[in-house]
């Protein structure tokens, strides 16, 4: 009755577990004894007739070690992955990035994996779509894609601010940084947005506001007068340029922002030592001779009878005046840091008929 008692409790089931644990560990052990132990087990049986005792053999097995050593001395240790690689996550709100000493906009972008126009177009109030204003210790936006970042003002629809930006209006509800829904909006063109609300406009585009100087005709250069004190008010008819340039100075290589209609920058910076000789690229004209209030700094201006016209910014010295006739080669004035510049350097466009071209399509 004792036993019934004891094979029906869990302790039997725990009991019977454990002997069927150690039996199959015994079995395993005995295993490893090899053919020799069941043949000699089975000669004693054949010999008498019934089984009789056997020496127990314990197989002598191999030393353990490393890992194997650790896991049968405090058990299997669970390793941790030093490098675990966690899967990239799309950004959808916009974060802030303080400007570093050397940034440019063409770096900035790299780091963020946008586009030049992109950074200015998040930042036009402190940048104002030029690249010069950059200095350290800016604190700029930085979108989560390429696009435009733009307040909400009073009176504005959704439709005409989508047309405006060449995107629709439900690329800029649906975008999860705006944290708008359809529902939430309401009507499109009387939309539920507060004003002052920032708006990201993904792959939006506009058209960067000029802060580079105009094409000054000899016959009016006045209407530069709102780039600065150093419009000329009245210029005599003079020389004709060639057609062909030369390198505006003695130096021809980029040290800072090349030709990049991106970032809004219609130029090359020619690398140069403070007070280097700067020529005219061709013969013509100074339609602009002095300071400029649009971060230029020092600028010659020369049009060249035929169309072109060159610009020369942030000199140290202008050597030339309003009216002055020049010939291609001709000293006029000499390289400097005026204005918003970041070191010595010659800030060179070329235009033709009021179009920017790129300067190094042209010279030799």
């Amino acid at each position: 009755m004792f036993w019934q008692k004891i094979i029906h409790s869990d302790l039997a089931l725990k009991t019977g577990i454990g002997i069927l644990g150690a039996l199959i560990v015994l079995g395993g052990v005995w295993g490893l004894s090899g053919a020799n132990l069941s043949l000699a087990g089975a000669e004693q049986i054949g010999a008498t007739g019934s089984v009789q005792p056997t020496a127990v053999i314990s197989p002598e097995l191999p030393p353990l070690a490393g890992a194997a050593a650790l896991a049968y001395a405090g058990g299997i240790p669970r390793l941790a992955r030093l490098h675990t690689t966690l899967p990239d996550r799309p950004r959808f709100d916009v974060i802030q990035y303080t400007v570093q000493k050397g940034d440019t906009i063409f770096g900035i972008a790299e780091k963020f994996g946008l586009d030049p126009s992109s950074i200015l177009w998040a930042n036009l109030y402190v940048l104002g779509d030029n690249p010069h204003n950059l200095s350290p210790g800016q604190v700029l936006n930085i979108l989560p894609v390429d696009g435009v970042y733009y307040r909400w003002s009073a009176g504005d629809g959704l439709n005409g601010v989508a047309k405006f930006f060449g995107v629709s209006p439900d690329d800029i509800v649906d975008f999860p940084g705006n944290h708008l829904t359809r529902q939430s909006v309401g009507d499109y063109s009387h939309p539920n947005i507060p004003v002052g609300t920032w708006l990201i406009i993904p792959n939006g585009r506009r058209e960067f506001i000029s802060w580079s100087a105009p094409q000054i005709p000899r016959s009016n250069p006045a209407v530069a007068r709102l780039f600065g004190p150093g419009y000329c008010g009245k210029v005599a008819y003079g020389v004709n340029g060639t057609g062909s340039f030369v390198w505006p100075t003695v130096e021809h290589w980029i040290s800072g922002y090349d030709y990049s209609p991106a970032a809004n920058h219609p130029a090359i910076d020619i690398a140069g030592q403070l007070g280097n000789a700067v020529y005219a690229a061709d013969s013509g004209v100074v339609v602009y001779a002095g300071w400029n209030d649009w971060g230029y700094g020092n600028v010659i201006v020369i049009d060249h009878g035929n169309g072109w016209q060159t610009l020369y910014a942030h000199l140290s010295q202008v050597r030339v005046g309003c009216g002055q006739s020049v010939n291609q080669g001709e000293l006029i004035g000499n390289v400097g840091s005026t204005g918003n510049s970041s070191g010595p350097h010659l800030h060179f466009e070329m235009m033709l008929n009021g179009t920017k071209q790129n300067p190094h399509a042209y010279l030799p």
